[in-house]
């Protein structure tokens, strides 16, 4: 492929002078990447990211948001930090505890100089239907409503590894997080939701949320019950529940997931200005939606930016798969056991059952973007 065709992809090290912070070196680097050169003049801005689950201590720090959101300004625009809410039980399942959890961590106005609002509403149910156009898995996606009421759309990633998809990268922190609950629904599970007796109260707030006659009180045990026959699988009882006792059980494979991902991302950035921005650095070997993280399996590398989420992707994946493992971490202890196999892969070495080639390539089939890139050193 000619370079002419090859997306630029800018990326500067962590190595600073004495009197310039990593901070400042993101500002640069986004100003040479031309992130400065979008109109943003009045108009509102969606920051995505990941303000990390309760207890997990590897999300990227708010100090990176905060000069993001800043350059927005400088620009004229109007900034938020956003995400939506969780399909799963935990700390930022309805939009509530979810701005707990970021202020918690690190993320509140003072500290990142814009309002953080959560994309998809209080119990994740306030979303739009967006088309997928050439989608082969997804016709409308099913988006956080915020999130694309804004004229203009820019990702913060922190690129890590991830037990299902290899790695969390952009194209997971747009589509996988930008889904509303039942578009998280849509891209990760092909069942419907399981009761768990022990931790229901009894108290039938999950019911209000139901449309389709698909929850059945058992009045002898005095708990919840999924009636199979009408329940469609949304998802809406889970963040209705506020005790955890509601979650799916059946995943869809990696591979769907992967391209019903990519197909979420491109259903978001497409019509509109966006741009991506990838941070490769305390890369733990699984997702920061866990409530706790192991060290970095590999060292820390640099700072990537582009307009195009799919070179972007490739090109810190590349850079992670130079590297050396980390010693004692989770990828070196699977090196060494004894019936390892040897996937010349960091992140399928780490997580054997994980996979993320197939969402690369169905990205660049549906028009996402392209896995042909110019890398850029900006010093």
């Amino acid at each position: 492929m000619s370079d002419i065709k090859k997306a630029k992809v800018y990326f500067t090290d962590f190595r600073c002078e004495m009197d310039e912070s990593p901070v400042k070196k993101l500002q640069r680097l986004l100003k040479t990447a031309g992130m400065d050169k979008i109109d943003m003049e009045g108009k509102f801005v969606a920051i995505k990211m990941h303000f990390g689950e309760l207890g997990n201590m590897s999300y990227l720090r708010p100090n990176y948001a905060k000069a993001v959101a800043d350059l927005v300004k400088e620009c004229g625009g109007k900034p938020f930090l956003t995400d939506c809410n969780t399909l799963y039980p935990g700390s930022r399942k309805n939009a509530i505890e979810h701005l707990y959890c970021a202020w918690e961590n690190g993320f509140t106005p003072m500290t990142v100089g814009c309002p953080v609002i959560i994309g998809d509403g209080l119990k994740g149910t306030d979303d739009i239907a967006v088309p997928v156009e050439g989608g082969e898995y997804i016709q409308e996606a099913k988006i956080g409503r915020a999130v694309m009421d804004a004229d203009i759309f820019i990702s913060l990633t922190h690129f890590k590894g991830h037990e299902l998809t290899g790695f969390g990268g952009t194209i997971k922190n747009i589509g996988m997080g930008c889904g509303s609950r039942a578009g998280k629904k849509d891209q990760h599970h092909n069942g419907k939701p399981v009761i768990d007796p022990e931790n229901c109260r009894g108290c039938r707030l999950c019911m209000r949320e139901c449309a389709n006659d698909g929850l059945a009180f058992d009045e002898g045990r005095k708990v919840m019950t999924i009636d199979e026959a009408h329940c469609v699988g949304c998802g809406r009882c889970i963040g209705a529940c506020n005790f955890d006792a509601i979650h799916f059980g059946q995943d869809a494979a990696v591979k769907e997931l992967n391209c019903r991902m990519a197909e979420y991302t491109k259903a978001v950035v497409a019509c509109r200005d966006n741009f991506h921005i990838s941070l490769v650095c305390d890369i733990s070997p699984v997702c920061d939606c866990h409530s706790g993280n192991d060290v970095p399996i590999l060292p820390d590398i640099g700072m990537f930016a582009s307009f195009d989420p799919l070179a972007l992707d490739q090109a810190c994946v590349d850079a992670c798969l130079r590297q050396t493992p980390l010693p004692n971490s989770q990828l070196t202890e699977q090196m060494a056991g004894h019936d390892f196999h040897d996937h010349h892969d960091h992140f399928e070495n780490t997580t054997p059952n994980s996979e993320y080639k197939t969402c690369l390539a169905h990205a660049e089939k549906i028009g996402l973007g392209t896995k042909e890139y110019e890398l850029i050193t900006v010093k």
